[in-house]
């Protein structure tokens, strides 16, 4: 549920101040990427219709946003922000994966409230590049995030993290 806010958040940035180059929005599921897809709209369109952006800021907006249900998109990224359900075993198991996958640069970030940040760093395999980052609900209105370092997380990938 907090998946799409954190897309539109990120992609609201890169369309305002050219900060990100593109926003991946990555589902396993068609289904739910498209239910994804289908909020954000409806929160952009919103926006538009309050007069908080432009027709043509939407659409920037949406055009930073690739949704996909190919996990290889994510395999030359600068920062993932994982945000599935709170369930240490599959987040162990995706964080496992894509410390194999992804490029040896990237950094993780889980969006858990509740759950160990370092048992996630540890199975990644490279805990130096894992923060929490934790958004307030809803993502997209709620201007407050929590960035939580563990003992391993490298003091510059945290300073550049927040």
């Amino acid at each position: 549920l907090m998946g799409h806010g954190i897309a539109q958040t990120a992609a609201m940035a890169a369309a305002k101040d050219n900060i990100h180059s593109s926003i991946i929005a990555f589902e396993s599921d068609q289904k739910f990427l498209d239910s994804g897809r289908d909020r954000i709209q409806k929160s952009v369109d919103k926006l538009v219709s309050k007069e908080k952006l432009t027709s043509s800021q939407a659409d920037a907006l949406m055009g930073k946003i690739t949704f996909t249900t190919d996990r290889d998109a994510l395999n030359d990224t600068d920062l993932i922000v994982e945000a599935i359900i709170e369930n240490m075993d599959l987040k162990k198991q995706l964080y496992s994966d894509l410390g194999q996958q992804c490029k040896p640069e990237t950094v993780f970030a889980s969006n858990t409230s509740s759950l160990s940040i370092t048992q996630m760093a540890e199975a990644s395999g490279r805990p130096e590049k894992f923060v929490g980052i934790h958004f307030f609900n809803p993502v997209q209105i709620m201007k407050l995030v929590e960035v939580i370092k563990t003992e391993y997380t490298d003091p510059t990938v945290f300073d550049n993290t927040v």
